[in-house]
């Protein structure tokens, strides 16, 4: 085991059986990163605070959404005047990728900054490419996984498609509120054709504007300054969706009430009329639904 940062230490799943080594470094937190029970591995008296995170060294695997939490675990060792064992097998992946995003947090650096950081002090860690890719993302987001964010949203979504490739089943939680059935003053989009609530603002998944591809030039609009306009809402799924999304990787999205047809959903992905491809795609076409102001609606 090897100190990173005050209080905290990186290592593997053999130096839980080194007792002496942990006593001696004032150990009193252990984190585990990893797909064996920790608890295997420690004698049954243990006085240790522990936590664990169950994953596999997969780059498909999700560590993004534990950042937060494996943090404020560290930081509860830390500042109680203890010190904390972060490990996965053999200290390389996981516990990197977890020690990396809390010294990114920790001390407001830049992933690449904090990754350098760790290389110096052990130099055998080699996060997995999609740990790499979450560690970006963490930066993106201001080290705060926010679960309202879009581009946290996005990022559940690709997790999503990945997991359950037959999407027999796609976790609850994935699914935004169905505004037809809650009360909110937020801005809210609704059927075109018979005025059923659809999604609010806070759905709609932002992405930057591709330079379009000549294929799609005749879907292309523009505003009066002359700048591409994109011709579709890219939302995350909604309540009503569901029965239209499970065990299907595309089809089409028809309003709940009245079935017009709003757009279509491809969990592999699909090109907006900017270009630009957005994965999963939950596409709704402008033409199909109206802006409006929940408390405006005239029953």
């Amino acid at each position: 085991m090897l100190l990173v940062d005050h209080g905290v230490f990186i290592g593997t799943a053999a130096d839980l059986n080194d007792r002496h080594e942990l006593v001696n470094h004032s150990v009193t937190h252990i984190l585990s990163v990893d797909s064996v029970d920790p608890a295997l591995l420690l004698p049954a008296d243990d006085v240790f605070c522990r936590k664990w995170v169950c994953v596999l060294d997969e780059a498909t695997s999700d560590l993004l959404s534990h950042m937060d939490d494996c943090y404020t675990f560290i930081q509860q060792a830390v500042e109680g005047g203890g010190a904390v064992l972060v490990h996965c097998q053999a200290g390389r992946s996981r516990s990197a990728t977890i020690v990396t995003a809390y010294l990114m947090k920790r001390h407001g650096l830049s992933f690449s900054k904090a990754y350098e950081k760790l290389k110096t002090i052990k130099q055998d860690v080699q996060v997995n490419s999609g740990f790499e890719e979450q560690l970006c993302m963490y930066e993106a987001i201001g080290c705060e996984v926010d679960f309202s964010c879009p581009l946290y949203k996005q990022y559940r979504l690709n997790k999503v498609a990945e997991k359950y490739p037959e999407l027999e089943q796609v976790p609850r939680e994935l699914f935004a509120v169905d505004p037809a059935h809650s009360s909110s003053s937020e801005v809210s989009y609704r059927c075109r054709k018979c005025s059923r609530t659809l999604f609010r603002q806070s759905s709609i998944l932002s992405h930057s504007l591709g330079d379009g591809a000549s294929a799609f030039a005749y879907k292309k609009s523009s505003n009066l300054s002359g700048d591409v306009q994109c011709t579709s809402y890219f939302i995350e799924p909604v309540q009503w969706m569901e029965p239209a999304l499970l065990g299907k990787m595309d089809g089409q999205l028809l309003c709940p009430k009245c079935g017009f047809k709003l757009g279509s959903f491809r969990w592999f992905g699909d090109q907006c009329s900017c270009g630009r491809w957005v994965t999963p795609s939950f596409q709704l076409h402008h033409n199909r639904v109206d802006e409006i102001q929940r408390l405006n609606i005239k029953r």
